[in-house]
């Protein structure tokens, strides 16, 4: 099984779009890892995510602000043998994203930060209320580093790979 690089722009977005979560995680002081499944916000290389005004992320970060972000499609399994146990691999393309959080205060950005969120999900617009406005944590995360991959992919003389007719 190989591994490739992904670096086709519009190929990496639509994995993001595609992902009903994404994989926050980061460091306390004593390099304690914690990583948090969230939903989330995407829109031109900044991700969106929200959260309550307080816990133990929200202490994490306000020290420590670097978090890597993973999104991965959906695995499906793959084998080149089917009797081989060694052959089979889960395949997915996966998006691994670091940046720095930055808390919004500013009510205008929440609720565009909340729009974008809500249209991964639903693709509609909402009204929001000024009480939950203000009420929620917007975390801003601009990608500053970024690398895909796509893993698992069958050798292409496999009839795995053959039989799919989808590589």
């Amino acid at each position: 099984m190989k591994t490739y690089p992904v670096e086709e722009w519009e190929r990496i977005e639509k994995v993001i779009r595609s992902c009903t979560l994404c994989y926050v995680g980061m460091a306390d002081g004593e390099g304690n890892p914690y990583v948090l499944p969230m939903n989330f916000g995407y829109e031109e290389g900044v991700i969106w995510l929200h959260s309550a005004q307080e816990g133990h992320s929200i202490t994490i970060l306000e020290q420590h602000p670097k978090v890597c972000i993973t999104f991965c499609t959906d695995p499906k399994l793959v084998w080149q043998h089917e009797k081989v146990a060694c052959s089979y691999r889960m395949q997915a393309t996966s998006v691994i994203c670091r940046g720095r959080v930055i808390f919004v205060e500013e009510e205008e950005v929440k609720e565009m930060a909340l729009h974008s969120i809500m249209r991964q999900y639903s693709g509609r617009t909402f009204s929001y209320s000024a009480p939950s406005v203000r009420n929620v944590k917007i975390w801003k995360v601009e990608v500053d580093d970024l690398s895909a991959r796509e893993f698992g992919v069958p050798n292409r003389n496999s009839l795995k790979y053959k039989d799919r007719q989808q590589f």
